[in-house]
């Protein structure tokens, strides 16, 4: 059996940047692609900062180095999450608690050494960081595909007693604030999802909800015009909670909004993710279940994605379990080792809930390419394009990696 050598770390870039969601929802102005205003989050020295990683590196006794990449979301120390990942703050936790445990390992299976990590606690008995978590969880899968020769893909699948998806995950674009141009370039690329906008303040929405409906309008003119036949992707819009907010939690009110804004889409399906945020958990799982009963009783099919306060494999089995939602993005670093994210997306499925294997726009080509595996193994039914907010670049990555496992996969069938 393949021993685990020596653990290394590096520090490195996220994909994007650390936004202090606070301060935006509190009117932090826009200066170009800066925010003029004071922090609010704990680690936030900026209300925008760059993006960081840390790289964990297993080096086994045959030679071979698995890695993975320790990232932290956009939006972090807000509604239940993590801190702000500092990988000089960070980075040293590697060597003082997470390679004692792992140096001279067995390399056994991803469920055995996940937990393991998920069970180290630091000088203050607290978990390790969840991105921490995460990135040494990649880090054993990208390990044992390399032992076995086979893609990370099959070898999660395995692990679960699931099959590998025959056919690539629908993808969901994220664009940022430039979500025009961005929805140009996701209709030219007939991506499956769009657009991840950032409709993250009442400005970006609209004091009654106003600006939010005219790009709806615009979006579906937009394909009408440019879209190529056949192409019909599902509008899934991420609201942060505005709706709730600007309709002050009157869910009936919430209702007839989103009412409103699925028909601007028709032709096209819409989704809204996060259209309410109570402050806490159970209010907001309560909210949206109130608030999708409300779209029954109104004949819409808009479909709802619980993000905000869902950030443990316990709150993911809360939110599927309480009906609040239709589909759940499993957001993987919150989530700390990836077999909790593969089990949340099992939870999904038992409980007739769609599992959208989502992440950040802060991770790195390594992080998305794992999760784009992890996505065929666990057949999950939504996928972001990730790193970064510039569309092409996370498109490319994990569609090109899903392709190529699936070429893979298909040819050793082949040869079978």
């Amino acid at each position: 059996m393949v021993k685990i050598r020596k653990v290394h770390a590096s520090k490195g870039l996220g994909g994007y940047y650390f936004d202090d969601l606070h301060a935006i929802k509190a009117g932090a102005r826009r200066d170009g692609f800066f925010y003029v205003g004071d922090p609010v989050v704990p680690g936030q020295h900026k209300v925008r900062q760059p993006g960081e990683s840390i790289s964990v590196m297993l080096e086994l006794d045959s030679g071979e180095v698995g890695f993975g990449d320790a990232v932290a979301i956009q939006y972090s120390g807000v509604v239940g999450r993590d801190p702000v990942l500092i990988a000089d703050e960070y980075l040293p936790h590697i060597e003082r608690y997470i390679a004692p445990v792992l140096e001279g390992k067995e390399l056994s299976s991803l469920r055995t050494l996940s937990n393991e990590l998920e069970r180290i606690r630091d000088e203050s008995d607290r978990q390790l960081h969840t991105g921490l978590r995460y990135g040494t969880s990649q880090a054993v899968l990208h390990a044992l595909s390399l032992v076995q020769r086979r893609t990370m893909a099959e070898v999660a699948a395995d692990e679960y007693g699931s099959e590998v998806s025959q056919s690539p995950i629908p993808v969901l674009a994220q664009s940022g604030d430039d979500r025009h141009d961005g929805a140009d370039k996701m209709i030219l690329k007939q991506v499956p999802a769009i657009t991840q906008g950032l409709f993250n303040s009442v400005d970006k929405v609209g004091e009654k909800g106003e600006v939010l409906l005219a790009y709806i309008e615009w979006l579906r003119d937009r394909i009408l015009l440019h879209g190529d036949e056949g192409y019909e992707p599902t509008f899934h819009l991420d609201v942060y909670g505005m709706p709730g907010r600007i309709f002050d939690a009157d869910m009936h009110a919430v209702a007839d909004y989103v009412v409103t804004l699925a028909a601007a889409a028709k032709p096209f399906k819409l989704r809204l993710e996060a259209p309410v945020d109570a402050g806490s958990r159970d209010g907001t799982m309560e909210q949206m279940a109130k608030l999708r009963a409300a779209l029954r009783d109104r004949e819409c099919d808009t479909e709802i994605c619980a993000d905000d306060w869902c950030n443990t494999l316990g709150d993911v089995r809360a939110f599927a379990e309480a009906g609040a939602a239709d589909m759940i993005q499993v957001k993987t670093p919150d989530l700390g080792s990836i077999t909790n994210s593969a089990e949340a997306v099992e939870v999904c499925r038992a409980n007739g809930v769609k599992a959208f294997l989502g992440g950040t726009c802060n991770g790195t080509d390594q992080s998305s390419r794992i999760t784009a595996n992890l996505a065929l193994g666990m057949r999950a039914d939504l996928i972001y394009n990730k790193p970064g907010m510039g569309v092409d670049e996370g498109l490319m990555i994990v569609t090109n990696e899903m392709s190529r496992v699936l070429a893979l996969i298909g040819r050793r069938g082949e040869a079978a």
